[in-house]
């Protein structure tokens, strides 16, 4: 997405539809802040999806791989991709712990740490941009109507498993609708 396509998008809010759902709203404004860290960690040659594990791992280094897709909010084939890639890029370092070979720990290199005194200027930067023009109260109420939402999707959630429903994973999703597509 260009600059111009986000104005339009923001003119589409704006006019268009003003009071359409606020899952969209959300949506079109996580992008939008996702776009400009993005930019900006390419200067470092850091892509988005290592960022997220660098942020964790800046928190709470030594985590399983599994520990880390959890965090994260990933499959696990799809940290192991980024572990592979963030190893390559001398970042992390992968092993297991004397006495347990059954997981593999993630550890920062020194190349590692280092990012963080270059990515996180960036990602408050995005904030700043992002906050600009609301008063400190503002942003506190933002984050606290934000913060309500996770907690009443949360809770929805908590209700769909003990009622048995869960997201199915792609594959389980096509295998459905082929099964109801023959039939």
């Amino acid at each position: 997405m260009t600059s111009k396509e986000t104005r339009k998008v923001l003119a589409h809010w704006r006019e268009a539809v003003p009071h359409d759902r606020l899952a969209h709203l959300i949506k079109d404004a996580t992008r939008a802040l996702v776009r400009g860290l993005q930019m900006r960690l390419s200067d470092h040659n850091v892509s988005f999806g290592h960022w997220a594990f660098l942020r964790i791992l800046w928190e709470q280094d030594g985590l399983t791989q599994r520990e880390l897709s959890e965090q994260a909010g990933v499959m696990e084939p799809t940290t192991y991709a980024a572990m592979k890639a963030m190893e390559a890029l001398g970042y992390i370092e992968r092993k297991h712990l004397p006495g347990n070979n059954k997981n593999i720990h993630v550890f920062l290199t020194r190349n590692g740490r280092a990012l963080k005194k270059k990515l996180i200027p960036l990602a408050e930067e995005i904030n700043a941009i992002g906050t600009r023009g609301l008063t400190g109260t503002e942003v506190k109420t933002a984050r606290k109507v934000l913060l309500a939402i996770i907690a009443n999707m949360a809770d929805d959630e908590a209700s769909m498993e003990n009622a048995e429903r869960r997201v199915v994973s792609t594959r389980e999703l096509s295998r459905r609708i082929n099964e109801t597509a023959e039939s």
